[in-house]
């Protein structure tokens, strides 16, 4: 895979170079022969910006997003506007997914003062680094009403000459608003809200937002948010009998279903890509990132679970088998993201958004002519594929989800019947028909791999390694398979060794792949945030019940204490995202929203539940309901934003079941146990195995559900599955 600073476009040696190209960070180095001064994120910026009294250009993106690239291709490489930026401003580029500090500040402006956010993110600042304007993508030059990027950086410099007093004005008044709208405590006593009238709330809104038809929620652009999903199938595990319950499973699994067979899902190489277009699932976004494989195998083995759907377990092997071949480091790391845009073929001067995965109907029949014997019409290999996956002739993609004709005459792969469907069509069998199938994807696989392959950002990130830690763990723990769980070791062994830094005990938030194969870390490494604590720590939770090996639970407790010395608010409970002593960051920010990923402080109080119940600590519930109690005036009025604390906030009312498995921790009939609890759904449960002496001299778990299934010489003494009900 290609990986470093590939460029959109091929063309002759860079004449230009800047300081980005001493960076390690894809993106970074992405900009590295920009015709434009670019600066990191550093001191060395800051100090030019205060000595020259300029004000600075931010601009934050990412090594995989779609629109930096055509921001980038049209105006950072444009001589003239590199000119206007470099004689007049400070500029700074930020990898958004390396200093994700730096982002969460800066888009808080941006979305308070424009209502709306997203990457590219353009944001000028004053050289105390103050925001006074800011926007994301900026086409060149005017077009229609929409200012140009030449225009609105010509207007600034207007301004800052001669109305520089009010534009830094204007940025002190909102930032002063936003730190007091941002603020979020608990009074003191104050205790969380109710969990089952929360929990409530929070289906309501979920189903007024749940599209019905493909599953979901909203209109398109259609995001997976598995934090919804997750939400769902708890809430469904404490109302079985009602109405609701039903329904919230069925708009889970339902979704699960059309994204598996839409084109969102890859069916060629496995993996879902970032997002839907369209409201069907069809055509995608077609980069692929990390912390999306991570938290939909979780989702999927959880369906698996409750449904016993095959589809379901498949699915999320088939996410395994994608971040295991194509995401995966030989230390055990997880790369960050694939490119949506790539080189159409080896020739090709231009890169194009998901040239790597769609095909054309001709490419099909060109693969697959012969005849199937005994086949309706005299149907050939190519026919019954392209029936089957919503192949067209004139390609199967709508111009309205083609805003820039890349995919005219493609067809992006989407299964539009189910196989039973599909066979009876052309009177063939079932299982004739899946191995047809299964032959032709893995001959499309074939010819992909000879294709141009899309960039690959090979930054390894501490959190979303955490968030792919549960998932291997997850689901190798509910699939009984060993090679998953052993996985799942070597990543966490990864981050032992390459993402913490044992003299300062702190975890490091990125690390890279050098071009000796190597992993390689930036001269100064970037300091682990909050994310990085509570992801890895819930990932290290999820292994040890995994693999009941202690060493996993220890250093969970290690790295708990200690993003509770870095980050935790001792005046108004909760977590801020990263250093509050940082005086480079304007504002310390609790992040009240889960979304693409689920909020730090949402996985914390569920982390400090956990806890407490594996090490017998009651000292960490106390913080968990504090945390809650912070968030309650948003766990109250819009308890969608942040549908993982609910489930935080349901344990804590119904309270975690131990479950204690005893028995020789090799023996047959142990494991039979561990797969019977490992089978079930139970959101509101911590798994332990101990031999019988240890349970019989354990302190009482004081106000805690606690089921023991022990071994007798009889065999089990009741089905564990009954007592688990």
């Amino acid at each position: 895979m290609a990986s470093g600073g590939d460029r959109a476009t091929r063309s002759k040696p860079p004449k230009h170079t800047n300081r980005l190209s001493k960076e390690k960070s894809s993106y970074l180095l992405q900009h590295a022969h920009n015709p434009v001064d670019w600066y990191p994120w550093g001191q060395e910026a800051f100090d030019k910006a205060k000595n020259e009294d300029k004000p600075i250009f931010l601009s934050v993106g990412y090594s995989t997003c779609h629109w930096c690239h055509v921001m980038e291709r049209e105006s950072f490489e444009d001589e003239e506007i590199g000119k206007i930026l470099s004689k007049n401003f400070v500029c700074m580029k930020v990898d958004r997914e390396e200093r994700p500090d730096v982002d969460k500040v800066y888009m808080t402006f941006v979305q308070a003062t424009s209502g709306g956010g997203g990457w590219p993110m353009s944001v000028w600042l004053t050289p105390d680094l103050k925001p006074f304007i800011c926007g994301t993508y900026f086409p060149p030059r005017d077009m229609g009403r929409t200012p140009g990027l030449k225009t609105v950086l010509l207007r600034i410099i207007e301004q800052w000459q001669s109305n520089r007093e009010t534009l830094e004005s204007s940025g002190e008044r909102v930032l002063e608003a936003l730190r007091k709208g941002t603020a979020i405590s608990a009074s003191p006593g104050e205790t969380p809200p109710s969990g089952p009238d929360v929990a409530n709330r929070c289906f309501r809104q979920l189903v007024r937002s749940y599209e019905e038809e493909y599953g979901g929620f909203r209109e398109a652009p259609k995001f997976p948010t598995p934090v919804n999903l997750m939400f769902l199938m708890s809430f469904w595990t404490v109302n079985r009998s009602t109405s609701e319950g039903a329904e919230a499973l069925q708009m889970a699994l339902h979704t699960l279903r059309m994204m598996a067979l839409g084109g969102i899902h890859d069916h060629v190489a496995q993996g879902f890509h970032r997002y839907s277009t369209d409201t069907s699932w069809h055509v995608p976004h077609f980069e692929k990132m990390l912390y999306d494989q991570g938290q939909l195998a979780v989702a999927y083995i959880t369906a698996y679970q409750v449904s016993g759907e095959c589809l379901f377990a498949d699915v999320a092997r088939d996410v395994l088998l994608y971040v295991s071949r194509d995401l995966s480091d030989k230390s055990g790391g997880f790369y960050s993201a694939e490119d949506a845009d790539s080189f159409p073929t080896a020739e090709s001067t231009e890169k194009r958004e998901g040239a790597f995965c769609v095909w054309t109907a001709g490419e099909i029949r060109e693969l697959f002519p012969n005849i199937v014997e005994g086949a309706t019409g005299g149907a050939t290999q190519a026919d019954i594929f392209m029936h089957h996956y919503g192949v067209k002739e004139q390609g199967n993609v709508d111009p309205g989800q083609d805003p820039h004709g890349e995919l005219q005459g493609q067809n992006v792969l989407i299964v539009r019947y189910s196989v039973e469907l599909t066979a009876a069509h052309f009177a063939i069998s079932v299982e004739r028909l899946s191995d047809l199938l299964a032959h032709a994807r893995a001959r499309l696989a074939e010819v992909r791999r000879a294709r141009p392959p899309p960039h690959l950002d090979t930054k390894m990130l501490a959190s979303w390694n955490g968030l792919m830690l549960s998932g291997f763990a997850r689901v190798g723990a509910v699939l009984g398979d060993k090679a998953l769980l052993e996985r799942a070791e070597k990543a966490a062994c990864f981050l032992r060794k390459h993402l913490w830094d044992h003299e300062d005990q702190k975890i490091l938030h990125s690390c890279y792949r050098g071009n000796n194969m190597e992993v390689e870390q930036v001269a100064s490494p970037i300091a682990g945030f909050l994310d990085d604590y509570a992801f890895v720590v819930c990932g290290l939770l999820d292994l040890f019940e995994a693999t009941q090996k202690v060493r996993w639970l220890e250093w969970a407790e290690e790295l708990q204490q200690r993003q509770d010395q870095l980050f935790w608010d001792s005046q108004g409970s909760g977590y801020f995202c990263n250093d509050p002593s940082d005086p480079t960051l304007l504002l310390s920010l609790k992040q009240d929203q889960d979304g693409a990923e689920p909020s730090a402080n949402s996985v914390s109080a569920m982390n400090l539940l956990r806890l407490s119940h594996l090490t017998d600590r009651r000292d960490w519930m106390q913080p968990s309901q504090h945390l809650l109690a912070a968030f309650s005036d948003r766990l109250l009025k819009v308890p969608i934003a942040l549908p993982d604390m609910v489930r935080s906030l349901m344990a804590q009312h119904y309270t975690l079941k131990q479950i204690v498995i005893c028995g020789q921790p090799d023996a047959e009939d142990t494991l039979s146990l561990i797969s019977s609890v490992n089978s079930l759904f139970l959101p509101h449960k911590n798994t332990k195995g101990d031999i019988l002496k240890n349970i019989v001299t354990r302190p009482p778990f004081t106000g805690n559900g606690f089921v023991s299934i022990q071994l007798t010489e009889r065999g089990i003494d009741e089905d564990p599955k009954k007592l688990l009900a």
